[in-house]
């Protein structure tokens, strides 16, 4: 479901895990180019093992991957 486009973006960093992305966010590479996303909240990489980056495809869970957790935006 889209989300209003006046809505707050969130960035919330789980603890040992993704930063998970809710609001009316644009993904887009290093060089400008729309990463395609058709949800309206998205879980991010953030251990650097995701085989489908820059989605999280749980890889922290098996790499052991740390780092606190908390609303970051």
């Amino acid at each position: 479901m889209p989300h209003d486009r006046d809505e707050p973006v969130t960035v919330t960093a789980y603890e040992d895990g993704p930063l998970l992305v809710r609001g009316p966010f644009e993904l887009r590479t290093p060089d400008g180019k729309p990463i395609a996303c058709d949800r309206a909240t998205v879980a991010l990489c953030r251990c650097g093992h995701s085989s489908v980056k820059p989605f999280c495809d749980g890889s922290h869970k098996v790499t052991g991957f740390r780092a606190p957790g908390g609303e970051t935006a």
